[in-house]
């Protein structure tokens, strides 16, 4: 406990690095387009419960993997931001089903410490390309909706994006009151 306190508190956080594809505004709206690089993520994964009540639970369990609780008991380093990936309904509502991932930092992706917990799993994620809307504010499920909405608008109907999985990606700690950066992620479909 003691690590992942220290880890999130005293440590350096590492940003995942993308290409920047373009920088584009309509309506008002901007966005980006990016592409990541694959790169190993710790992940756990939750049904049955919302948003809400789930997601502080299941980024906790990251943060204490990160922290030392680990087969190595090494202390990471943190790394940003925390993908929370979403399985929106017809109706936008997001259903009770949700993973939430963070990049193993740099100095680990080669062979990550193994978790401690077994509900936590290392997934080696392919490189994507990403429209990427940023917003401030503290973040839960009806702000990432909104936004989310807001950027299929944007968008439009016919932009090559999955439809059926979102990512709600938040950058800074929740001990940190104002100018926090929160972002949704929408998956461009590869031709």
């Amino acid at each position: 406990m003691f690590g992942m306190i220290k880890n999130s508190i005293f440590g350096n956080t590492e940003e995942t690095d993308y290409k920047l594809l373009s920088s584009e505004t309509k309506e008002g709206i901007s966005y980006e387009v990016r592409r990541y690089d694959g790169a190993k993520y710790a992940s756990v994964s939750s049904e049955g419960r919302t948003f809400d009540q789930v997601t502080g639970e299941l980024v906790r369990k990251l943060l204490v993997y990160i922290g030392g609780s680990n087969d190595q008991g090494e202390a990471m380093g943190t790394t940003a931001p925390v993908i929370i990936t979403v399985y929106p309904r017809d109706d936008g509502v997001m259903s009770r089903r949700l993973v939430v991932s963070l990049r193993i930092p740099t100095n680990y992706q080669v062979s990550p410490p193994v978790p401690i917990d077994s509900a936590i799993r290392i997934e080696d994620r392919p490189g994507m390309t990403v429209y990427s809307l940023q917003f401030g504010g503290f973040a839960g499920e009806t702000e990432y909706r909104a936004e989310a909405s807001r950027l299929t608008k944007t968008l439009g109907e016919t932009a090559p994006f999955q439809r059926k999985q979102y990512f709600c990606c938040t950058y800074d700690p929740p001990m940190k009151p104002y100018g926090r950066r929160n972002e949704v992620w929408f998956l461009q479909e590869e031709p």
